[in-house]
Formats: C-alpha cells, structure tokens, sequence
C-alpha cells in the first residue's frame, strides 16, 4: 500500500428542507471534526456562498472559529470569494482565528462566479480580477501588522497572525486567468474539475521562477463508504440530487465551466461518476490512485446518523492502510 495520503473533511452547510435544519448540520459537524481529529483526517475544508434558499453556509469564518475552538491539530481551510470582501476587514479576522487556532489556519480564495453575490453586496462581476490583484497583496501587507496605505487609506492591523506574515494563501480557480494569477499571487493553486488549468499554473510558476504547489486536487465531489451501495444510493439520492442541480445550474447562469452535470433520477446521477458510494474495498482501491482524498459527511444536508455509518467505516477500514502507526489505524 502506498505512503500516507491527506485526509480532508468538507462542509458547506446546505440545509434544504429534505433534510434535518441548518442547527443540527453544525452541531453535527463540530462533533464530527473534533472525531476526525483523533482518528487522523488532516484538514478541514470550509465552502461558502451568498443569497442561498437551502441555507449554504455563508459565513465560514465564524465556522472555522467554531471548529478551532473544538480541536487541537485539524488544519482548518475557509473558502471565500474575495472580491466580496473589503480586504482590510478580512485580515483583521483571519488574524485574531490564526491565533485561535495557533497557527492552523490556511485562507483558500477564489474570485466567484454567482452574479447574484455581487450584486447582493454591491458589487460588479467585472470587477472581480482588479479586486484579486489588489486584495491577496493587500492581506499580506495588512499581516505584517506594520502600517501601509491601501487605495488611499492608512491601515495598521493588529494583532497579528499567529503564523509569521500571515495565514498561506490558496487560490481556487477554473480559468486560465486563475491559474496564471495564482502563481503571481498565492502560495498553491487548488485547480477546480473541468479543465487543463493545473498545466497552465505549474507552467507560469516556472517562468516565474516559483515552486509550483497544487493542492486539495479533486478527483470527485462526493464520497460515501457502505457495505450496501444500492441502498445507500436510494437514501442519499435526494441529497445528491439537490447539491448536482443547483451547482449545474448556478454554472449554467454564470457561463463557467460545469462541474456537474443536472439529473432527474439516481441512473443518470451515478453515470457522471461525480459522485463515489462503494464498499470499504473499493474506496481503499480508489483512493489508492490520489493524493487527496476529501469526505463530505453532511453534503446537500444528508442526515448526520447516515453520515456516521460511512465516517466508522472509513476510520476503521480506510484511513488504517494508509495510515500505518497514525492516530485510528
């Protein structure tokens, strides 16, 4: 069996009203990652998004403070379109949850894509690239806890970060665009399903001279671990169902790449192959093919006691073979 992989827990705090509310979802997932911690997932990732009617999370700071207050040593990931933020208050966030969760805190950015959000805040798609270049060196500066002028403004941020010049920086992104702006800006690139970009960023890195690092490469939008896949399929399929076509259709209105392709029934939906529900044996022989291996235990508001069965099985028939003499083997 091959070397230790990473283990990622992601949450989006979808709540439709298929499933449990919005309350028992995070209560649910603090439990989960203070478990996760102690049976060896490395990392978790925290998505979010603006004006949505199933309650997708849309403040993941406030989650992230949350979870670092619950754990010891999970790395903990918030993914945030920036240029719906003012920057200056961003880091002043980012900061005081770095020391909260001493130094374990990695800020994952994108530009959006839902024309909805900048309008609910004010804003202009078109606007979305100016406000990259100016916003991740203006975090930077803001981190360095010395004081500077940003677009005309004297800012001093404090208290710094408990990490030495800031939380790292991970750009999320479809376009070539992204890929190219990410190795100007960022510390690694996380390269979305759907493209050649991940070439395109290692490229530009090299002509900058940069060490390129990927990160979190997705291989599948969801994973679920069961003895009786049918079965499992026939109860999560409303959940899957959901989450599939509400991304088709928000990439659809954007005009971005599709990740997902719309379903009306479980046939269609398990022929895309975005979305893995096997048994333990066949996730050890999946996994065994990837560097990342991401689990969303609550994904389109799946209820936390179907959550649990898959999570028990990964712990203990899963991370155990790739994770010799680590917590949980």
């Amino acid at each position: 069996m091959s070397g230790a992989k990473n283990f990622f827990l992601h949450y989006d705090f979808r709540a439709p009203t298929i499933g449990p509310p919005a309350a028992d979802l995070y209560g649910a997932a603090l439990e989960q990652c203070a478990w996760g911690e102690s049976v060896g997932f490395d990392e978790v990732v925290i998505s979010s998004h603006h004006g949505c009617d199933d309650d997708y999370g849309s403040a993941p700071l406030v989650a992230a403070t949350a979870i670092a207050a619950r754990t010891k040593r999970l790395r903990i990931a918030p993914v945030l379109a920036l240029p719906l933020y003012d920057p200056i208050h961003l880091a002043e966030e980012v900061a005081v949850l770095d020391l909260i969760a001493g130094g374990r805190l990695e800020l994952v950015v994108g530009a959006g894509y839902r024309p909805s959000e900048f309008a609910m805040f004010g804003g202009s798609m078109a606007d979305r690239a100016g406000r990259m270049e100016a916003g991740i060196p203006a975090l930077r500066a803001a981190w360095r806890g010395e004081p500077f002028e940003f677009q005309g403004r004297k800012v001093l941020v404090r208290p710094r970060p408990a990490q030495p010049g800031g939380p790292p920086i991970c750009y999320a992104g479809y376009s070539a665009p992204a890929a190219r702006r990410a190795a100007r800006l960022a510390d690694s690139f996380m390269p979305m399903p759907g493209g050649d970009i991940a070439k395109i960023y290692v490229d530009e890195c090299r002509r900058l001279g940069r060490e390129p690092l990927l990160k979190r490469r997705i291989e599948w939008m969801f994973l679920y671990v069961t003895p009786d896949p049918d079965r499992a399929w026939a109860r999560l399929a409303p959940h899957l169902l959901h989450v599939a076509n509400s991304y088709a259709r928000w990439m659809s209105e954007a005009g971005t790449t599709p990740v997902y392709t719309p379903a009306s029934d479980v046939a269609t939906l398990r022929a895309t192959g975005t979305f893995q529900i096997v048994t333990p044996e066949a996730c050890i022989a999946l996994v065994e093919g990837v560097d990342d291996v991401i689990v969303d235990p609550l994904f389109g508001g799946i209820p936390p006691a179907l959550a649990e069965g898959s999570l028990e099985l990964i712990a203990s028939r899963v991370l155990p073979a790739f994770r010799k003499g680590r917590a949980g083997a």
